[in-house]
């Protein structure tokens, strides 16, 4: 391989990385996700997301139990 095959091969990897960066962040972003974010876990329940979680839950077995 010479110099400029080389070069060449460099030039194409970080170009495909950053595209790929760019196509990720921009599909984040569309999907309401914002650099950075972290995923949020049980901790993060505030206590009205805790009750509209159980009224969903209630609704589920409501119409579950009327099949």
């Amino acid at each position: 391989m010479n110099a400029n095959q080389i070069v060449s091969m460099i030039v194409r990897t970080v170009m495909r990385q950053l595209i790929n960066r760019g196509v990720n962040a921009g599909f984040n972003r569309m999907s309401g996700r914002r650099s950075g974010a972290k995923e949020q876990g049980p901790k993060a329940v505030t206590p009205e997301r805790r009750a509209q979680m159980q009224v969903r839950q209630a609704r589920r077995a409501a119409r579950a139990a009327n099949r």
